[in-house]
């Protein structure tokens, strides 16, 4: 439970109101038994054997603390999902990026910086595929508590994940020693409840009982690991107001489009016949990859006298491979753009950058029998290039100036030019393996243009960027042409830090370079990540004392050959 650290004289009170409150929490890492679908004597990975993991609940501008403590059977990381972490990427968490894990037995106290983000994120692990089972909510209330742009009554948080039949870390060590898919997830959880479509699940089914007349406010986290998601509520209408901490223009509509890091504030308001209505998560698949293509359902419940057994009634969604109403809810999030909250789009460009997002193959190792397609290991790539995490934190080498952990050499540009969604059989779709980052000079406009291929698996890539936010300016089918500029939105575009790039098209996205440190790119379908759909944005220091990172703190997780 969070407590605030009080100011000791009046002298600093009005200091302590500027900065906003500080606040402690104490995580524990550990192996938890938790019952789902008939399983017994199992335990997974948790923090204080929660599923999810508990709730950080602050105010704008407040700062956090987090005593992480493992004694887990192997070392972990934990991410702040969406806290810029303005100058301080020592606590942002991804594994070898930014620090080495915290080894068994042993408590690293991060420390999490709130400045402009308001409304819903989330943390998790950022280790292999330990955020399976350890993520939970951040809520970042308006300072006061009442300053929302939007009224409603109650608020709920509602997380989405995938559940797994056995240890993720050995599913995925497997998949890569192999080269072949990783199992898929046998469910998906509503509040760690799998509803009621699985077996032994009776009683297993989240529900939320309400008031004729109310509105709600939902905050819907997706912490699953490889599936973007369609979600409605039978007979009621949804209007988003909210997403990755900063607020949209409301948005009526009767479904959603979520995808793995995403988060989303939503209004409901009550204004059916009372009764039980089904609340429904069902996955969006636009690949032939692997895909778990089951259900989960919660139930959204009128307090009040009616027929309790009645079939609660269930939503119209579209159907799982519906890829024209996916970019359709999307490409109609506009960010509010009001006086209180202005949206500030970088529109003098100094650095434009191109990047190609593939599915990809290895050759197998000699001597190796290996279980991608046809022999071959999965692989995946940004502008050809297959990211290798190093076994030294990137950060620390960055700042201890220690050479031979990366190179500076990402190209602004994919190395040749084809037609990326057109017919790719003829190209070989093996990537380079390296470690290589981009170096991007402090205080530069960026626009990142992340353009899809056709090779491999292809279908949406939702890409995640740490240490920002950035506005998504355009976005289409097919491929990238400078004639599209033109067309970009500037003026109110949604200001987020996961963006889905549609299968087979491009996305555009700006953001002013004015956070230095060390900050990972990644599409946040866990398997791509995995196979090195990745890649790091080193921004360099500005000239003044306040444009540089701030320095480490006393006990970083050691890291062998540092």
């Amino acid at each position: 439970m969070g407590t605030f650290l009080g100011c000791a004289f009046t002298l600093t009170l009005l200091f302590c109101i500027a900065q906003g409150k500080v606040l402690y929490y104490d995580f524990v890492v550990k192996e938890t038994p938790i019952d789902m679908l008939c399983e017994t004597n199992r335990t997974v990975l948790t923090v204080n054997g929660l599923f999810p993991g508990p709730e950080i609940r602050a105010h704008k501008g407040d700062t956090i603390y987090v005593n992480v403590t493992n004694i887990g059977p192997y070392g972990v990381t934990i991410h702040w999902h969406g806290v810029r972490q303005i100058r301080y990427p020592w606590s942002d968490g991804p594994e070898n990026i930014t620090q080495c894990p915290i080894p068994t037995n042993s408590s690293f106290l991060q420390k999490v910086i709130l400045t402009e983000e308001e409304g819903t994120l989330w943390w998790h692990a950022h280790s292999d595929w330990t955020r399976a089972t350890v993520h939970g909510p951040i809520i970042v209330l308006p300072v006061g508590d009442t300053n929302y742009p939007y009224k409603f009554d109650e608020q709920h948080t509602i997380v989405i994940a995938e559940w797994y039949a056995r240890d993720t870390k050995a599913i995925i060590d497997e998949a890569l020693a192999t080269g072949g898919d990783p199992d898929l997830s046998v469910a998906y959880t509503i509040n760690g409840q799998p509803g009621d479509t699985y077996p032994c699940s009776n009683g297993l089914m989240y529900n939320i009982t309400v008031m004729q007349g109310k509105t709600y406010l939902f905050r819907i986290i997706h912490s699953g690991m490889n599936e973007e998601m369609f979600f409605g509520i039978a007979k009621h209408n949804l209007t988003v107001v909210g997403m990755d901490g900063a607020y949209l223009k409301p948005l009526k509509t009767n479904y959603l489009m979520i995808t793995p890091g995403q988060t989303m504030d939503v209004l409901v308001t009550t204004n059916q016949r009372p009764g039980r209505y089904y609340m429904l998560f069902s996955p969006f698949v636009d690949t032939n990859a692997p895909s778990n293509e089951n259900v989960t359902r919660g139930i959204f419940q009128y307090s009040g006298s009616y027929n309790h057994s009645e079939t609660p009634a269930l939503p119209e969604l579209p159907g799982f491979t519906n890829k024209s109403d996916a970019g359709n809810f999307t490409i109609q999030l506009r960010s509010l753009n009001s006086k209180e909250h202005l949206s500030t789009v970088p529109t003098k460009i100094t650095r434009n950058i191109t990047i190609t997002v593939s599915v990809n193959q290895q050759p197998c190792p000699t001597n190796k029998t290996c279980l991608g397609p046809q022999g071959s290991m999965h692989s995946a790539s940004l502008n050809n290039i297959s990211f290798s995490t190093p076994s030294i934190s990137i950060l620390q080498a960055y700042y201890n100036n220690i050479n031979g952990v990366y190179n500076k050499t990402f190209p602004d540009k994919p190395p040749f030019v084809f037609d990326y969604t057109g017919n790719v059989s003829a190209l070989g779709e093996a990537a380079f393996v390296s470690t290589k980052v981009l170096m991007i000079k402090y205080n530069e406009e960026v626009e990142i243009r992340f353009q899809g291929t056709n090779f491999g698996a292809a279908e949406n890539h939702p890409m995640h960027l740490h240490g920002y936010s950035f506005y998504v300016v355009g976005m289409g089918d097919g491929n990238f042409s400078d004639s599209y500029v033109s067309q970009y939105n500037t003026v109110d575009p949604p200001y987020i830090n996961t963006v889905g790039l549609p299968k087979n098209g491009w996305t555009a996205i700006r953001f002013k370079a004015n956070n230095p440190g060390v900050w990972f790119m990644h599409c946040h379908l866990e398997r791509h990540a995995s196979w090195g759909m990745d890649t790091v944005l080193i921004v360099g220091e500005g000239p003044n004392k306040d444009q540089k990172m701030l320095p480490p703190p006393q006990h970083m997780p050691p890291c062998s050959g540092l």
